[in-house]
């Protein structure tokens, strides 16, 4: 399986200089590119939608695409030969961000979802690049070998897995297979994405009948249908006095000023803190629920949808999306499943008859006319994803079975 490690650098002064200058440059290629890809575009498509049967037909220009915006580069370190600093595979990153912009603009992803028309990067807008091709070796310890910037400190804070066979390629262990630079609000980070071929697909002792269904809310974070609950911690609305303060800092600094710039840095570090003590609480939730159990469930939210509502603030600040995917990482990990299951009617089916309950969302109790239960509406959900979870398992498990 693919997974990713991520470590904060400690670059010198003059290695700093380097990746500020590197982004930098990469960011002027980056509009060139997209700016040839609009020009084609604008030049050659036609306002008409017929025309005379005799006409003159231009001569068209080739379509730049990724091969050809990729051969330029050659030419571009001839006439600006200080691009020479930047590694090749670096620098060829960048026609394929181009390609990945402009096709989700006019072709769509894979489920044909189009995203809206590319936009220039303005300065400090383009923050990560990325090699390609990395050898094991040029991390050793706490340093990093990064091509045309040298050996750069590293804050190793948990180990990467070892290879059994001690090799870089064809090892049965992990290879690297991509390291990104990124510069954040409170520093630069290197990112690791490695491919560990030694992760079970399920652990030997895996047990199927250990499940858990869990109910993600506002109120609580989630409802869990061993009538355990977490409070939801409300990160965002906890910081907001001290981002609003931050905010306003900004707003009275003059434009383009270094005191504006030095606001702007601190209103950074704030949101960044608050999104990592996210992601540190949905952590440690996920790996609680998986010391306890083999199989988690959980609805497969529409979370896209249910940020155009009313709630928007409250769901981002919830964060469920990073939450299940984290919970699916760490579960892969572990050799343990995760089940996504159809949340139509979880709240409004009773888990003991089938009953269908009709109930506004303000209506926080779950009372069956027909079997006469009662029990909170949040854990009477959990207790339905769980046994949607548990059906889903089986049938996974018998398809698995008919495989082999």
């Amino acid at each position: 399986m693919k997974t990713s490690y991520q470590y904060k650098l400690k670059p010198t002064k003059q290695q700093a200089e380097k990746i500020d200058k590197t982004l930098e440059m990469l960011r002027y290629q980056y509009n060139y590119l997209l700016a040839q890809r609009f020009d084609w575009y604008e030049m050659n498509r036609c306002p008409r939608d017929r025309c005379p049967l005799i006409c003159h037909i231009p001569e068209l220009k080739e379509q730049p695409n990724y091969y050809n915006q990729k051969a330029s580069l050659v030419q571009l370190k001839v006439d600006r030969p200080w691009y020479k600093e930047i590694h090749s595979q670096v620098l060829q990153e960048v026609p394929k961000k181009v390609e990945l912009a402009f096709d989700r603009w006019l072709k769509g992803d894979v489920n044909g979802k189009k995203s809206g028309r590319p936009r220039f990067k303005g300065k400090g807008q383009y923050k990560t690049f990325t090699y390609t091709q990395f050898k094991r070796h040029y991390f050793t310890n706490n340093k990093i070998t990064l091509s045309k910037i040298g050996d750069t400190k590293v804050i190793v804070h948990r180990p990467i897995p070892d290879s059994p066979s001690g090799s870089d390629v064809g090892a049965s262990g992990f290879d690297i297979k991509t390291v990104s630079v990124t510069k954040k609000a409170n520093g630069y980070y290197v990112t690791l994405s490695l491919d560990d071929q030694t992760v079970p697909t399920i652990k030997s002792d895996f047990n199927p009948n250990n499940i858990v269904g869990i109910d993600v809310g506002l109120i609580d974070f989630y409802v869990a249908s061993d009538s355990s609950r977490i409070a939801a911690p409300k990160h965002l609305r906890k910081a907001e006095r001290r981002l609003k303060s931050a905010q306003r800092r900004v707003s009275r600094r003059k434009k383009g000023s270094n005191r504006r710039k030095k606001a702007i840095q601190k209103l950074g570090r704030q949101h960044k803190k608050v999104a990592d003590t996210r992601k540190d609480f949905h952590f440690k939730t996920a790996k609680t629920l998986l010391d306890k159990y083999d199989v988690v469930a959980v609805e497969k939210l529409n979370i896209k949808g249910l940020v155009k509502t009313r709630l928007a603030k409250s769901i981002n600040d919830a964060g469920w999306g990073q939450f299940i995917t984290i919970l699916s990482n760490k579960a892969e990990n572990a050799g343990l499943k995760v089940i996504a299951v159809n949340p139509n009617g979880t709240s409004q089916e009773c888990s003991n008859c089938g009953h269908k309950v009709k109930k506004a969302l303000s209506q926080r109790m779950h009372n069956c006319p027909v079997c006469h239960t009662s029990l909170c509406r949040d854990l009477n959900a959990a207790i339905n994803i769980k046994e949607r979870g548990t059906h889903a398992l089986k049938a996974q498990l018998m398809s698995s079975k008919r495989s082999h």
